[in-house]
């Protein structure tokens, strides 16, 4: 007699600004294919009201790891932008409840790296900027018509600012040990590889792990302009 395989866990994270609700169009397709996602809502992202002044690395970091330790394995662990910095984090305090880690437009950082190193102290947090700064500063919007970015801009949250100033602390050499999928959408695989190393511009551990790359062609937030294709392509990685 045998047993059947437990069903995947797979917790969404997103990027600056967002909560689970930028994960809404992904989390069907994701069940249909037989998953269990459970989409994140981090310290501070509650709503624009919420109290960003204390919030730290730490906190978001906790919050996803103490989702993971309450879920059954196995658990695959998908962050988006800066959501990336996030679960990598989390990979390094729990490498053995982690079956693979999905980046996407993301990467891991380097022990000791952060996001935006150079934000001043007295910033407390960060509103979503105009289009064209998120343009000129890498973060495409193609894909989005004026619609969804109207919608993007009404439910964004500011970033608290600590999250993005304080670097990221990796302790457990196990977690290179987890298996990666980068889901590559506004910077082609071939590019990304390029920049699979510590140094700069993106300070990536990449270059040290074991990594399936996959392209999907569209702007920086694909859980908004392909949210089908990106929910099939994490499918496939949670199943590899």
């Amino acid at each position: 007699m045998t047993t059947a395989e437990a069903p995947i866990q797979v917790v969404l994270v997103p990027g600056f600004w967002l909560g689970a609700w930028a994960w809404d169009d992904v989390v069907g397709p994701l069940r249909a294919a037989g998953l269990v996602p459970h989409a994140v809502t981090l310290p501070g992202l509650e709503s624009v009201d919420a109290d960003r002044s204390a919030i730290t690395r730490a906190d978001h970091e906790r919050a996803v790891r103490e989702l993971v330790e309450r879920l059954p394995t196995p658990v695959v662990l998908v962050g988006h932008s800066g959501g990336g910095a996030v679960v990598e984090t989390v990979v390094d305090q729990l490498p053995d409840r982690i079956r693979r880690v999905v980046y996407v437009d993301s990467g891991p950082l380097v022990d000791g790296a952060a996001l935006f190193p150079d934000l001043p102290a007295s910033a407390v947090d960060l509103p979503l900027p105009p289009w064209d700064e998120l343009e000129a500063n890498g973060s495409s919007a193609a894909g989005l018509d004026d619609a969804a970015r109207a919608e993007f801009a009404a439910r964004a949250v500011p970033q608290p600012a600590r999250v993005a100033r304080e670097p990221v602390h990796l302790t457990d050499p196990r977690r290179l040990d987890v298996p990666v999928t980068a889901i590559c959408t506004s910077l082609p695989a071939e590019v990304l590889k390029t920049l699979a190393h510590p140094g700069p511009p993106l300070h990536t551990e990449l270059g040290s792990l074991d990594v399936t790359y996959v392209d999907l062609p569209t702007g920086h937030w694909p859980m908004f302009s392909r949210p089908a294709d990106l929910a099939n392509e994490i499918a496939a990685a949670a199943r590899a």
